[in-house]
C-alpha cells in the first residue's frame, strides 16, 4: 500500500480538477522573482531591469520607477526580490541582479532598496560577488532570510568556473551568509578560516530554489548539466559537490566526473536525469488546497510544469506533476498570503497565472 498513495493523488487531480487556473496579465516581459508586500499587492522582477507592481484586486499595473541599471545579457537581469522579515517596520526590500564592473566582467549583486510612491527612494549595494565572469550566465540570485534576519544568497558557478566551486576563495557555486546590512557573521563556518567569511556552503553549481521553513530547515534546488538536478539539506560549512561528483554529463555528453559520490561530499535527498530544470520553489502552508499542505512547489522550464513534492521524515520523496497543461516553461511559483498559488510563466509576453481551487 505505500506505493499506491501517489498514484490515488495523482489520479484524483486530474479526474476532479479540483484547481482552476487563470491567467491575470499575459504580457510580462522576462519575469523572474514574485514577492507579496501587501495581501493584494505583488512584486514582480523583470531581467531587463523593471519592477512592476501588480494589484490583484483590479490587475492593474504599475511600473516602479528610478531602478539601478542592471546588465541584461544571456541569463543576467535584475533577478530575486524578497521582503525584510520586518518590512512593515523598516521597509526594505532586497533585489539580486548581475551587472558589468569596472574591468569589464560582470557578477552577481545585491542591495536593499525602500520605494515609496512607486520610486525607488533608497539603495544600498549589500553584496558583490567575488564571482567576476565574462559569460552572464549561471548566476543563481535566489535568498532567503533566516530566523535571525541574516541573509541567504545563492551564487552560481558561472558555467565555465565550475571548478572553482570546490574552493574557498571566491564565490562561484557557493551560498553567501550575510546579516542584513551587509557585515559577515562572525558564526559563519569559514569565518575563522582562510576562505571567504561569508561563505555558508559550498559544490553547487546554478542555484534557483531557495527555502527556509519554519522549524529553520533550509532547502536548495539547482540545475544540472544534462541530467543531475538536485534538491538539498543544505547546512553550514557542507561541500555539496559540484563538479566532483554529480548525477549528469556535460551537454556535449561527454562525463563530468566519473563520480557520483565521494567521502566528505553531501549526496542530494533527490535528484533528476533527464533535467526539468528546476527555476523557483515554495513550500505550500496554505488552507486553500489541503491535499498540497506542507508540500514543496517546484517550477520547471523543461519540460514545462510544476513538480510537487513532499518529504517524508524518513526523507522518503512523492513526486506529482502539476499544471502541464498550461504547456509553458514555468520561471516562478509564490503562496499569497490567502494561501492561493501564483505562477510566472517564462521569455518575453509571459504571463501570470493564479492557481485557486476550483
Amino acid at each position: 500500500m505505500k506505493n499506491i498513495l501517489p498514484f490515488i493523488i495523482f489520479a484524483s487531480v486530474n479526474l476532479f480538477s479540483f484547481y482552476k487556473l487563470d491567467t491575470l496579465i499575459d504580457d510580462l516581459n522576462y519575469p523572474w522573482g514574485m514577492t507579496f508586500i501587501s495581501e493584494n499587492t505583488l512584486l514582480i522582477t523583470e531581467l531587463p531591469g523593471k519592477i512592476k507592481r501588480i494589484n490583484l484586486k483590479t490587475y492593474e499595473v504599475t511600473e516602479i520607477k528610478n531602478v539601478k541599471k542592471v546588465l541584461f545579457r544571456g541569463q543576467g537581469g535584475l533577478s530575486g526580490i524578497t521582503l525584510h522579515p520586518e518590512y512593515e517596520e523598516n521597509g526594505w526590500i532586497y533585489i539580486s541582479y548581475s551587472a558589468s564592473t569596472e574591468t569589464g566582467e560582470n557578477t552577481l549583486f545585491v542591495d536593499r532598496i525602500k520605494i515609496e510612491n512607486d520610486y525607488v527612494s533608497k539603495q544600498e549595494n549589500i553584496f558583490k560577488a567575488s564571482a567576476l565572469r565574462t559569460p552572464p550566465v549561471h548566476f543563481g540570485a535566489k535568498m532567503a532570510f533566516l530566523k535571525d534576519n541574516s541573509l541567504l544568497i545563492t551564487s552560481g558557478d558561472g558555467f565555465d568556473y565550475r571548478e572553482s566551486a570546490q574552493k574557498l576563495d571566491n564565490h562561484f557555486g557557493k551560498i553567501i551568509r550575510i546579516k542584513d546590512n551587509g557585515d559577515i557573521p562572525s558564526d559563519n563556518p569559514f569565518f575563522y578560516t582562510l576562505g571567504l567569511k561569508d561563505i555558508f556552503s559550498y559544490g553547487h553549481r546554478n542555484m534557483q530554489g531557495l527555502v527556509v521553513l519554519s522549524d529553520g530547515t533550509i532547502v536548495e534546488h539547482e540545475h544540472g548539466p544534462r541530467g543531475g538536478d538536485e534538491i538539498n539539506f543544505i547546512r553550514p560549512g557542507k561541500n555539496y559537490g559540484w563538479p566532483a561528483i554529480t548525477y549528469g554529463i556535460d551537454y556535449s555528453g561527454a562525463l563530468i566526473s566519473p563520480f557520483k559520490k565521494m567521502e566528505g561530499m553531501e549526496q542530494p535527498i533527490h535528484y533528476w536525469t533527464p533535467s526539468i530544470a528546476p527555476s523557483g520553489m515554495m513550500f505550500y502552508e496554505g488552507d486553500k488546497f489541503p491535499l498540497w499542505k506542507n508540500s514543496f512547489f517546484i517550477s520547471a522550464l523543461v519540460p514545462g510544469d510544476v513538480r510537487r513534492i513532499k518529504i517524508s521524515k524518513d526523507n522518503e520523496i512523492t513526486e506529482e506533476i502539476l499544471f502541464s497543461e498550461l504547456n509553458a516553461r514555468i520561471r516562478n511559483i509564490i503562496e499569497s498570503p490567502k494561501g492561493e498559488i501564483y505562477l510566472i510563466t517564462d521569455k518575453s509576453n509571459a504571463k501570470l497565472i493564479k492557481v485557486s481551487p476550483n
